[in-house]
């Protein structure tokens, strides 16, 4: 599914994703190491180069931006773009203390981005378009903020049955907790390449190509499990975050249920699988 339920208010969803991105922003930047590999796997797909313009799109913290601002000097620069402010404010003040005070900073919306045309050789997008009620729309912005040969490079869950690190904590909010009056846009309907290739080239992009990518968690109990979920999940953290104490807790004790096929002699490993994909702006007259 592409297209929100009916239904769906896409304000007041958007208002919930950005309520809880800037309340967990410090806490997803610091559980950056949890996916330090898949950032690596993106940026070296991407390939960010001496001189090029970037821009880090749904950029949280700007994990993506910080480590590809090096990579284009002497003579480009990265932009960091998020509805989240706090998410920004948290990537700014790391990108200084990192000794990196030219990273830039823009707060837009992604299917509304307020950049001019051919602004950017390079759009990175790090676990994001799936979260956006109008990935089409977004993914027609950015084809138009790209010049003629620019490229775009993303990264989205792969499908659920492939994604424990986010997929127990879902099973577990549906096993304690009655079912949402309106759907969600599901974080696994862009996981497949059949799914996620024909939406980025009806966008208008070239040369669409995906590829499979894996990574491992640890953790040493299933809280630990459970406060990863809530470090990621920007608008289900603020969901939950409204929910009665005792409730949350019994969400927290209770996924344990979901991990036990996970679990070790240390306590819990899993290998959650994303798929990247990259491709081009055609070239004028192409």
């Amino acid at each position: 599914m592409t297209t929100p339920s009916a239904g769906f208010d896409q304000r007041r969803f958007k208002s919930i994703e950005k309520d809880g991105f800037n309340r967990i922003a410090q806490r997803y930047a610091d559980s950056a190491h949890l996916r330090a590999g898949l950032q690596q796997a993106l940026l070296e797909l991407a390939a960010p180069a001496p001189g090029e313009r970037v821009l880090d799109l749904a950029a949280g913290p700007g994990l993506l931006a910080r480590d590809a601002l090096p990579r284009v000097a002497p003579g480009g620069w990265v932009v960091a773009s998020d509805i989240a402010e706090s998410m920004l404010r948290v990537g700014l003040e790391a990108a200084r203390a990192e000794g990196q005070p030219s990273l830039l900073a823009a707060s837009c919306d992604a299917e509304h981005l307020a950049f001019a045309e051919d602004s950017f050789d390079l759009v990175l997008v790090g676990l994001g378009l799936f979260i956006l009620p109008s990935p089409e729309r977004a993914l027609a912005e950015m084809l138009r903020v790209l010049r003629p040969g620019g490229r775009l490079v993303l990264s989205v869950w792969g499908p659920r049955e492939a994604v424990p690190l986010i997929a127990c904590a879902q099973a577990c909010i549906a096993r304690l907790l009655p079912p949402p009056k309106v759907e969600r846009p599901s974080v696994f309907r862009l996981g497949q390449p059949e799914a996620l290739a024909p939406l980025i080239a009806s966008a208008g992009f070239a040369r669409v190509q995906t590829q499979g990518f894996s990574f491992e968690n640890r953790f040493a109990q299933a809280q630990d499990y459970w406060q990863a979920f809530l470090d990621l999940a920007g608008g289900a953290t603020e969901a939950l975050s409204r929910l009665p104490t005792d409730t949350r807790e019994s969400l927290r004790t209770g996924v344990a249920t979901e991990l036990q096929p996970y679990q070790t002699e240390e306590g819990y490993q899993m290998r959650s699988q994303v798929l990247l994909a990259q491709a081009w702006k055609p070239q004028a007259g192409a």
